[in-house]
């Protein structure tokens, strides 16, 4: 057995994750990260080690035209050999606002759904150690506080990244795919099983070990994206300090904890001036994002000048005022703040 499936079992075990009995969901951009995790997956499965119904989904969002085509065509002729299920859904991805999360948002919602239609437990991704290292500098530009700072989560409910769920179903190809549009399960884990122990450097070597070329999309090159200048010009720089500082900026996201918490605490619709001004502006500025998260369901896109924003409401003297936030706004009135979705 290959070490990189090796640990892929492991990580299985570590996570408590079902070996058998149901359906899972395998996200395939065609990059080396989702290519190897279905190589491993299908290791696995031939070995009789996990014995699910395999499915490869894969989203093609046509932002790079001939290219995305071919993306598509590569995941579905590399399924074919492999002998797994494969659905792929082609949608239109909204220009207007931030792209990189548009074109999340469509395929978050596409895979929720696929999970839903063939009664997966879980949608796989594959997430790494890159990602977390790169996530984490992203947030710490931005200014998103502690929490955007604190670990991706290993797994989550996927209802929390889905959006329109209820969605008409865009143009779609399934191949050996049964199911009924109503035959839904109502919850459905992210995984991300390659997040904790394989770098991008270890997805590459495996898809090349087992002699498949994987795509590359030439979005991941354009500097225009943050996370790109982070990845092809901050890190490279970093790692002149230390080498090893894709594991060091991972690691820290780790110690700063997970999203989700065990405790319970109760978040007010409307948040009472007169109890803001007493707080100082740490205080503040940490109590408006989790009432933000509270009411928006993520932190996503809210940056530190946002959260200031909002803060300005609270020391204004106008009544009615607004700060207009990624997804919604938020409004002073009657000595209260409320939140209000686009």
């Amino acid at each position: 057995m290959h070490g990189f499936v090796r640990n892929l079992i492991t990580e299985w075990r570590r996570l408590d994750l079902p070996f058998s009995g149901s359906s899972v969901v395998v996200a395939v951009s065609g990059g080396a990260d989702s290519v190897s995790l279905l190589l491993a997956m299908d290791d696995l499965f031939r070995r009789k080690k996990i014995e699910h119904r395999i499915i490869a989904a894969h989203f093609n969002h046509g932002l790079r035209e001939a290219e995305s085509d071919a993306d598509e065509i590569f995941v579905r002729e590399l399924a074919t050999r492999l002998g797994i299920q494969y659905v792929c859904e082609q949608g239109s991805v909204a220009k207007k606002g931030n792209l990189e999360q548009n074109a999340r948002n469509a395929r978050y919602e596409f895979l929720h759904r696929t999970a839903g239609e063939n009664q997966a437990f879980a949608v796989l991704t594959g997430h790494t150690v890159n990602d977390q290292a790169e996530t984490f500098l992203l947030n710490l530009i931005r200014g998103s506080g502690i929490d955007g700072l604190r670990a991706i989560p290993t797994i989550r409910l996927l209802e929390a990244e889905a959006t329109n769920k209820h969605e008409p179903t865009r143009t779609k190809t399934t191949e050996h795919l049964e199911f009924e549009i109503s035959d839904l399960r109502s919850e459905i884990d992210l995984v991300r099983p390659l997040l904790k122990w394989a770098k991008r450097s270890d997805t590459e070597s495996y898809c090349v070990e087992s002699g498949v070329e994987f795509r590359h999309d030439a979005m991941n090159d354009d500097l225009e994206f943050k996370r790109v200048r982070i990845r092809k010009e901050l890190i490279p720089m970093l790692e002149t300090m230390n080498p090893k500082i894709v594991d060091t900026l991972a690691a820290t996201a780790g110690l700063m904890g997970g999203r989700e918490t065990s405790i319970q605490i109760s978040i007010p619709s409307e948040l009472k001036i007169s109890e803001l001004r007493l707080l100082n502006e740490g205080e503040l500025f940490e109590t408006l994002r989790s009432w933000l998260r509270h009411h928006r369901g993520n932190t996503r896109g809210l940056a530190l000048k946002h959260i200031k924003a909002v803060a300005q409401l609270v020391f204004s003297e106008k009544s009615g005022r607004i700060a207009e936030l990624p997804g919604g706004i938020v409004v002073r009135s009657g000595g209260k703040l409320r939140y209000q979705k686009n």
